[in-house]
Formats: C-alpha cells, structure tokens, sequence
C-alpha cells in the first residue's frame, strides 16, 4: 500500500472535495482518501495508479500538486460513524430551517428571510451530495449534483426577479419583527450546529471541519437579516430587506455553480 499527499491550494469547502471525489470515482486502486480541508491537503492510500491519480487531481485546475509519496503498513480504514450522525443532524438542521425561512419569509413579504432559506437549502445540498452518493455510481452522483444545481439556480433567479419587482413597485413592508424572530432562532440553530461540530474535532474528521466553515457563513448571513430587519423598521423602507435578499442570492448561485461542477 502507498501513502501520496497532495497539497490542493484551491479546496477550501465540501464542494471541491465531492469534485474531486466524484473525479478519482472509479479508480479502482484507491482504498482510501483522507481530507484535511483546514490545510488544503488529501492523503491517497493507493495500490498503484499514481500517475492516474495525479492526473485526475491535475486537470481540475484546483491548484493541485504532489507533495510525497510512501509505503504504508495502514490497510484498514473505519468508517466514522458519529461523523455520519453529525453531518445528518445538521443536515437535518438546515433543510427544517429551510422550509421555516421560506414559509415566513412568504408570509411576511421578506426577500432576506427567502434568500436565507435557499442558502439553508444550499448548504442541505451539499451535505446531501456527498452522504446520499455514498457508494453509489459516478453516473449516480453527477446526476444528483445536476439537479440539485440547475434546481437552486432556478430558485435563485425567481428570487431576484421579485427583488427586481419589489424594489420598482410599491410594495408594503415586510414584518421587521418576524424577520428578527425568525434569523435569532436560525442563528441558535447554526449556534447548535457549530457546537456539536466542535465537539467532534478531536476526532479524524475532514467533513466536520469543512462543515463548520459553511455553517459559521450562515451565521454571518443571519445577523444580515437581523440587521436588516431594524434598518427596515428605524427607515420604514423595505430597501434593507431587498439589499441582502440580493447578497444573499448571489451566495446562493455561487454555491450552485460549485455543485454544478460535479455534473461536468
């Protein structure tokens, strides 16, 4: 068995690690890949097809280079299964979030409270991707990476045309107190996540790490709302709320554009 650590300077979240996953899919001389985001490094366990490996990590333009190779006595690999149960809660987490932003965000006539809910839905994406593939077919996970793109870009797009609409019409205000409400209970809810991810650090898990960084985003993205909300209420304007609906978008097609590259 042999050991190659490559050093991937462009992996900085799960949506690089699912590319790379999905490119090195099918390689059947890999019995493990080891990822350690924080440091943007992967570790290759591996029989052979070194010059394969490297050319499939290569051509992702991802900023990949091999650092060293050598022989390992190491051929048993445990699944983690507390890690599994984690990103499944937050998982979970996020896509209640998701359908809770976006039914009050309709209610209460809140474009950031709907831009919240898709970004919700975007990080549900991603954690989906890399736990519902597990296992399954190259084919099979460039297939679900494909809809899950095209579907959160589809959202995205409406959201900015009811921006567009709201913010030359003349609607009225959303309800600034729902928008507060409704951002502090998701902003305990990625509170939760992140400490139940930082419990887990002592463990070997690349994911969790990767997760923290999307859920630490989210809590950024939810004093946006927040703040929103008060500038609405103390301007009387609904123009706070469509500002970050419209930076919130953007985040959001962002990260559909990342899982995308798991379809090509």
């Amino acid at each position: 068995m042999e050991k190659t650590v490559f050093e991937i300077t462009k992996m900085d979240c799960p949506s690089e690690e699912n590319l790379i996953r999905a490119n090195l899919d099918g390689i059947t001389g890999i019995a493990n890949l080891d990822f350690d985001i924080p440091n943007r490094k992967l570790t290759v366990f591996h029989n052979g097809q070194i010059e394969q490996i490297e050319k499939s990590i290569l051509e992702l333009k991802l900023g990949g280079e091999k650092i060293s190779t050598e022989l390992t006595e190491q051929t048993q690999f445990e699944e983690n299964t507390n890690q599994k149960k984690l990103l499944w809660t937050v998982l979970a987490i996020n896509f209640a979030f998701f359908v809770i932003e976006v039914t009050t965000g309709l209610i209460s006539k809140s474009m950031g409270l709907v831009a919240d809910s898709l970004d919700m839905l975007a990080d549900s994406f991603v954690y989906g991707i890399s736990l519902f593939a597990v296992g399954g077919t190259l084919t099979r996970k460039k297939r679900i990476a494909k809809l899950a793109g095209y579907f959160q870009v589809t959202l995205a797009i409406i959201g900015f045309v009811e921006v567009l609409r709201r913010f030359f019409g003349t609607e009225e205000l959303p309800n600034f107190t729902t928008m507060i409400v409704i951002s502090v209970f998701a902003l305990i809810a990625n509170g939760i996540c992140l400490y139940l991810l930082q419990q887990s650090k002592s463990k070997e898990e690349a994911h969790m790490k990767a997760t923290m960084i999307f859920t630490s985003n989210d809590v950024i993205i939810n004093l946006g709302v927040i703040v929103a909300g008060v500038l609405v209420n103390w301007l009387n304007s609904n123009k706070p709320d469509l500002i970050i609906g419209t930076i919130v978008f953007i985040v959001v097609i962002q990260g559909a554009r990342r899982i995308l590259k798991l379809a090509k």
